[in-house]
């Protein structure tokens, strides 16, 4: 019985990595189509490609995992709060190694990618755009601005190997706080230095959240809704806004008709006007195709759907939000304090995604859809926020993000964005449902005032109640997920705080979103700095 009851876990347990491995492949696909979307034609290098594909779909495989270790640990116990007969403690450490290895293995393949990977091809192109720079050159110019980076990640790994969990006996002497913290970094395998560093980067990942996610959220639903401007109507004004740009033109060039030569001030004009002409006359070309293309006919059929669509998106960024607010309240209220990274024990400010995970939990895969879901909605609403917003270096635009057009560089630093912010949606979806991500479903016995007779006797009833962080340490598993987002209580109190961000940021995003009016029917089609030859192929799916 024992041997059968193995077997068919052990049957259950390679039906969750199966869907892991076929998650595994769907991301890769999604990968690759999303940056050949996005990706300039013209200007599109292989390694670049690779390179963008390959750190984005590690990033989403990092997150995937996060529902099936949280199914591991759940699994082995009964939902009276026993543990199965398989899962001993041979067996319960195996399962954990496996998902902790595997933690180990993508967390470290990230940092290769954002310290060093990255960096170095996108060093590498940038100096390929010099006319006069050899191949050695480019690779060592790379080599050069990557290792400041490799410095930076040896950094944090040795920082976060040394910043002791544990304080040492006072009356120790150095040699012995010495040999405390060598014994702190051997007893953890290094999991604190590979946390602290995957916490400095999901840092990063909070921060851009705020700017582009939590934008996002506002700005792709009431852009569906409110659809674009009508390509017909834009064409007329663009042709207005042509013919008084001509007349300009004409009314500076008429002061030269007699072999004078014009002021610096009007050669200034005449340049800006022409340069203006050449825009327009971009536009023109976009909009004549564009409304002329059986695609804006199909769309303009299918605009009840992105209505829809868009009402449905802005109903899921206020149940996000008000699930957001109703958890960080809760930690505000009732948690350990900041001192402990605002830890809660128990639930008491409940929450709808607090409820419905742990349901869903205890059908798998149902979890599992609602968690890509979640992340998926996270990368299309950061991807509308960078999309609207740009990427900026203070006040300086570095980059624009548009369908088709974007370059090498800023396809890198795309992708190294949304990386960093997946990366912290396992924080966010923590914070939306705590109880989820730390136990599952898991449930513990606790011995009740109430007892019962029978033959043998008085007994003492046990009752099952879910697993919280006040429940005894041999009764409920953690996951390796929490270990790895609050290995350092100071990291955990700066991603509260930041929650409350995302929150306001949302609601003035919110704000911005209903006061601006339509979108152009080619925005981010034609830019000022646009050469005439990037619009050889005007693109229909603006």
């Amino acid at each position: 019985m024992a041997a059968a009851g193995s077997g068919s876990a052990s049957a259950e347990l390679v039906m969750g990595w199966w869907i892991f491995g076929l998650l595994l492949l769907a991301i890769l696909a999604f990968c690759w189509v999303y940056v050949r979307k996005y990706q300039s034609q013209r200007e599109s290098e292989v390694v670049s490609t690779i390179t963008a594909i390959f750190s984005l779909a590690i990033a989403l495989i990092t997150s995937a995992l996060l529902p099936v270790d949280i199914f591991l640990v759940s699994y082995m116990k009964n939902q009276n709060g026993t543990f199965k007969d398989w899962a001993n403690s041979n067996v319960s450490k195996q399962i954990e190694d496996t998902v902790l290895y595997g933690y180990y293995t993508l967390y470290s393949v990230i940092l290769f990618c954002v310290f060093l990977w990255i960096p170095f091809v996108y060093f590498y192109y940038e100096e390929k755009e010099e006319d006069d720079a050899s191949r050695c050159t480019q690779i060592k110019t790379a080599f050069k601005y990557t290792l400041g980076f490799a410095v930076i990640c040896a950094l944090l790994l040795l920082v976060g190997a040394f910043v002791p969990l544990s304080v040492p006996n006072k009356n120790s002497t150095e040699w012995e706080k010495v040999k405390f913290l060598f014994e702190e970094l051997g007893s953890s395998h290094g999991l604190a230095a590979l946390s602290f560093s995957i916490s400095t980067l999901t840092l990063i990942g909070m921060l851009a959240a705020i700017t582009y996610t939590a934008y996002g959220m506002s700005a792709l639903p009431l852009n569906l809704i409110k659809g674009t401007r009508s390509a017909a109507y834009e064409r007329l004004e663009n042709t207005e806004d042509i013919e008084e740009v001509e007349q300009h033109i004409q009314r500076i060039k008429s002061k030269s008709k007699d072999g004078r030569p014009l002021p610096a001030k009007d050669r200034r004009a005449l340049k800006h006007f022409e340069e203006r002409l050449r825009t327009l006359k971009r536009r023109e070309r976009h909009l004549e195709f564009i409304e002329k293309s059986c695609w804006t006919k199909f769309c303009g059929v299918l605009r009840p759907l992105k209505i829809i669509w868009g009402i449905f998106f802005i109903l899921v960024a206020l149940l996000f939000t008000v699930s957001l607010f109703l958890s960080s309240l809760d930690k505000a209220l009732h948690s350990a304090g900041i001192d402990s990274g605002f830890i809660i024990f128990g639930t008491n400010l409940t929450n709808p995604l607090n409820m419905l995970l742990p349901i869903l939990q205890t059908v798998f895969p149902l979890d599992y859809l609602l968690i890509t879901t979640i992340i998926m909605y996270f990368i299309f609403t950061s991807m509308a926020g960078i999309r609207n917003i740009g990427i900026w270096f203070f006040w300086i635009r570095l980059y624009r993000i548009r369908r088709g057009r974007t370059r090498p560089q800023a396809l890198l630093f795309l992708c190294m964005i949304l990386l960093l912010i997946v990366l912290h949606t396992s924080y966010m979806i923590y914070s939306l449902a705590p109880q989820y991500v730390m136990y599952g479903s898991q449930k513990y016995l606790i011995e009740s005032n109430a007892t019962y007779v029978d033959h043998k006797g008085n007994h003492t009833l046990s009752v099952p109640r879910k697993c919280d962080a006040d429940a005894p340490e041999d009764q409920c598993i953690v996951t390796r997920t929490y270990l790895f987002l609050h290995k350092f209580w100071f990291f955990s109190a700066v991603y509260y705080f930041g929650n409350w961000a995302f929150i306001a940021v949302f609601l003035i995003g919110l704000i911005v979103s209903c006061c601006k009016g339509k979108k152009s029917v080619i925005e981010g089609e034609v830019d000022e700095d646009d050469s005439d030859l990037s619009d050889d192929e005007p693109s229909v799916y603006s």
